[in-house]
């Protein structure tokens, strides 16, 4: 199933910033899911640009705070 979404991260410069999100989420874990888990591919962006990709394996890392914090959530919420 695939979801999108957008969610607001708490910057530090004390505003909110939006991570937009695309994800295929499995309803069990897969050997291709992040860290063996149900989101096998999964795009960040902030301000229009990829800042986290997973395609059945990593492609570009967390590049911002705030895409490490969306990772964290979504991986929370999907597990």
């Amino acid at each position: 199933m695939w979801t999108e979404g957008e969610i607001l991260i708490p910057s530090e410069n004390g505003e909110n910033t939006p991570i937009r999100y695309w994800a295929k989420v499995y309803a069990k874990n897969s050997q291709f899911g992040i860290e063996g888990g149900k989101i096998s591919k999964l795009m960040l962006k902030q301000n229009s640009e990829i800042v986290y990709n997973y395609d059945r394996g990593l492609d570009v890392p967390p590049q911002t705070p705030e895409a490490d914090t969306t990772l964290a959530i979504l991986l929370y919420h999907f597990k």
